[in-house]
């Protein structure tokens, strides 16, 4: 009895060591990803923002949020008992988000049936009906997206964008979402919707025309591996979050697995991953796509993304990054000196369910929303007779009420967005343009009826905003 307790003690004691040793080697291998991951900040092999005191300060801001978002992701992601989570936020901005938007997003396993929850205030407006003169309201527009494929960034590798490599197995958005006369709704998630099942349904399986182009093999079939979306507020003031949850039937009341080493060091090497990946893959994106800081060629061709200037619009794709799937998008970068402005103006022919306009750095962190009018939607922004929306981006506030504050950066993305649940003509889709003027010579490019502010209303605004940021991402 005797050598066989020393004997196991041993066994506990080798075990114990391998365990150690495995997790210490995979906390290294993280560390070595996330230094990987900062050189993104200032090596000009890797094409980062230029490299100007404000940009090297937000550059490693921005690696936090990376790592905050990651951690989430790497270690608390269980299609098995799912949780929805913001996949951006105040702590971890980029992508040139939306600043009327929570981002949210949930594992799930295209195979499973589940079922998401969610209760909303008054919506009659996600239908055309009037809104409420009192009263708590639901965000402007709610849509839910299933799709299959990495997380965009993640690879590291522009070739994520290649056709087949991702895959929507199905979306449901305000327009056709089924609500109860209290609010509440639920949506059905599957590969195919169950013989007499009414209601809300979202598929996860998708027969492709051809495999996935890494899969090794002839398979089309494609089972989702997130659920993800947006919800986009108008009024900031009354408009309140639907709080979601997703639910893997058969699994009510069960438990996970027990936690182990495996598991814990799986979980640290991906976190590295995801850090390293989405720093590369989105300075990449920025240079080479968006051709932020020029044509690679040396040429002086038109940028995709024009200085002072909007690019055509398009809808979204996977060729451009993704994006919410209902959108339509425009984009720009403002290049201002401090005794100049630019005036942008935005028509449309059919009215968007949302209309949003918000600036970001050269990390694609969206400028502070919360504590700068940085941007304004279809809702916030003063409209001229002539139906138009005019905006003036400028580095101190003229007296317009449509003013964008750049909050002292010298340039930055510009990006125009407009949803539609079903997608217009081209020749009907909105148009915008811009010109740079002189910050003297701002009222000579704008209407006579132009709305303007005094400082005690723009600081009233201000701080309006800072309460329903607050809210949008209170903790409890």
């Amino acid at each position: 009895m005797g050598n066989d307790a020393a004997d196991t003690a041993k066994t506990n004691d080798t075990n114990d060591t391998k365990t150690r040793d495995e997790l210490r080697a995979a906390w290294d291998a993280m560390i070595a990803q996330l230094e990987i991951a900062r050189d993104a900040i200032d090596d000009p092999a890797l094409m980062p923002a230029p490299p100007n005191a404000r940009n090297l300060a937000e550059g490693y801001r921005y690696l936090m949020g990376f790592l905050h978002s990651s951690i989430e992701r790497g270690f608390f992601e269980d299609p098995d008992f799912p949780v929805f989570r913001n996949a951006l936020q105040l702590i971890n901005k980029g992508t040139i988000e939306n600043a009327d938007a929570v981002y949210f997003m949930a594992p799930l396993d295209g195979r499973e049936h589940y079922v998401l929850r969610g209760t909303a205030h008054a919506h009659a407006h996600w239908r055309g009906g009037a809104r409420p003169t009192t009263g708590l309201l639901a965000p402007q527009y709610l849509i839910f997206e299933v799709t299959d494929g990495c997380v965009a960034g993640d690879t590291g590798s522009l070739a994520e964008l290649r056709p087949g490599v991702k895959a929507a197995t199905g979306r449901l958005d305000t327009a056709e979402l089924e609500v109860a006369d209290d609010g509440s709704f639920e949506i059905l998630l599957a590969p195919e919707r169950p013989a007499g099942h009414a209601g809300n349904f979202i598929a996860t399986l998708r027969r492709n025309a051809r495999a996935h182009p890494d899969s090794g093999d002839d398979r089309i079939d494609r089972y989702a591996c997130y659920v993800s979306g947006r919800q986009l507020f108008y009024d900031w003031e009354r408009e309140r979050p639907v709080h979601l949850t997703l639910t893997q039937l058969g699994k009510e009341g069960e438990q996970p697995v027990p936690y182990d080493a495996s598991s814990a060091a799986a979980q640290l090497q991906r976190t590295g991953e995801i850090v390293r990946g989405q720093m590369h893959f989105w300075n990449e994106f920025y240079t080479v796509l968006l051709e932020t800081y020029g044509k690679l060629d040396g040429s002086d061709g038109e940028r995709f993304m024009p200085r002072n200037k909007f690019n055509k619009p398009n809808a979204a794709s996977a060729a451009t990054g993704g994006g919410q799937s209902s959108n339509i998008y425009a984009g720009g970068v403002f290049e201002l000196e401090p005794d100049e402005a630019l005036v942008v103006v935005s028509r449309f022919d059919i009215e968007p369910d949302y209309i949003g306009f918000s600036m970001s750095n050269l990390w694609g962190e969206s400028l502070d929303y919360a504590n700068h009018q940085s941007s304004l939607n279809g809702f916030q922004a003063a409209r001229d007779d002539d139906g138009a929306i005019r905006w003036v981006i400028a580095h101190r506030d003229p007296g317009v009420a449509n003013w964008l504050d750049t909050t002292g950066h010298r340039e930055g993305f510009m990006s125009p967005r407009w949803a539609y649940s079903t997608t217009p003509p081209t020749e009907r889709w909105p148009t915008i343009e811009a010109v740079k003027v002189a910050f003297e010579d701002i009222d000579r490019h704008l209407p006579a009826d132009t709305k303007r502010t005094t400082p005690s209303e723009r600081a009233a605004v201000v701080a309006a905003r800072q309460e329903h940021v607050k809210r949008r991402y209170r903790a409890f």
